[in-house]
């Protein structure tokens, strides 16, 4: 039976790179350093890091919030243009849900004129009423009639967040990137808003990029994860593979400290680096605990982890690894008790 090959990807960095320029003649700060992704139609890809790693820089610059430095962003297989109507145009198919409800609507505005905002900011020439009160259904706010006339301080925090997210969805597009969508909620209303975000895939076909740096919401939500840390993608597959079985020391620490995780909780030591002093070799080195342990050198790659860089991993979906111990382990043939192990399993 032939496999059909994957739909061609829907939104698509390629080498990308961000830098900002440091003070007073200092190096440039490369937020984003080399970064290749692709989120399919009908796709949810939960980009994972820690605070500083340089994930909200890459959703910026997925969404033309920021030009990148090099590399490309292309959408439905076109460069992205950054001209005011080409990025007007992009942001009709391409929508941005930020972290804070609170602070993305304005207090003064009723939930109707919220909502209502990119249809006017898009010259919309429906029935903007029944575009609104469609939106409001849509992102779980019903009857629609009851919140309209409302404004955000006589709302929950998920009904804000709702709002918000009706707010995305009311020009219908392709794509969503949501920053941290439920960091600011309760842990009772977080289950609901990313229910709402599996049922709006499920029923529009809507993509969406996640950004978070809860690795329990991504097992909960996304199809694939991409770790960050640095500037970099380490690691990225398939959600389930990743967060059964992560590779790279970083996801493996990432993952020890959620509240179902067994064992002892990994604590790195330090802070990120600057970004703009990243170390030579793997940029993580600094901060691993299996080449302090001594595991590196025992695997043979220690002097490689400190002075050879890694590749850009591809973002076209396959489980990738950017580390040379897990390459080394995943390369070294089994041990005699792992065979021995393996044939009488075949035996039995």
């Amino acid at each position: 039976m032939t496999v059909p090959p994957p739909p061609p990807p829907l939104l698509g960095a390629d080498g990308l790179e961000v830098t900002f320029p440091g003070r007073r003649g200092a190096a440039a700060a490369r937020a984003v350093d080399g970064v290749d992704l692709a989120i399919r139609p009908g796709e949810i890809v939960a980009l994972v890091g820690e605070s500083g790693c340089g994930k909200t820089t890459l959703a910026r610059a997925l969404l033309g919030l920021v030009p990148p430095t090099s590399g490309r962003v292309t959408f439905d297989g076109v460069p992205l243009g950054y001209s005011g109507r080409a990025l007007k145009a992009y942001r009709r198919r391409v929508q941005l849900v930020l972290q804070d409800p609170s602070g993305s609507l304005n207090p003064r505005h009723t939930v109707y004129d919220a909502v209502a905002e990119g249809l006017r900011i898009h010259g919309y020439g429906g029935d903007e009423r029944a575009a609104v009160t469609r939106a409001l259904s849509r992102a779980g706010l019903r009857p629609p009639e009851r919140f309209l006339l409302r404004r955000p301080r006589e709302l929950s925090g998920g009904q804000r967040q709702r709002v918000v997210i009706a707010g995305a969805l009311v020009l219908e597009p392709e794509l969503i990137v949501a920053d941290e969508p439920v960091a600011s909620l309760d842990a009772s209303v977080r289950g609901e808003i990313l229910a709402l975000l599996l049922r709006l895939r499920d029923e529009l076909g809507l993509s969406a990029l996640v950004v978070t740096h809860d690795l329990g919401l991504a097992w909960n939500i996304a199809d694939r994860v991409a770790v960050m840390y640095l500037g970099r993608i380490v690691e990225t597959g398939d959600a389930e593979k990743i967060l059964t079985r992560p590779q790279h020391p970083y996801t493996q620490a990432l993952l020890s400290v959620l509240p179902e995780a067994q064992g002892d909780p990994v604590i790195l030591s330090g802070e990120p680096p600057d970004p703009s002093r990243v170390p030579s070799g793997c940029r993580f080195h600094t901060r691993c605990r299996i080449l302090a342990s001594g595991e590196a050198e025992r695997a043979g790659v220690a002097d490689a982890c400190r002075t050879e860089d890694l590749p850009v991993l591809a973002g076209d979906g396959g489980t990738r690894v950017a580390c040379h111990w897990a390459t080394a382990v995943a390369a070294a043939p089994p041990s005699s008790s792992e065979t021995s192990a393996t044939t009488e399993a075949e035996r039995g």
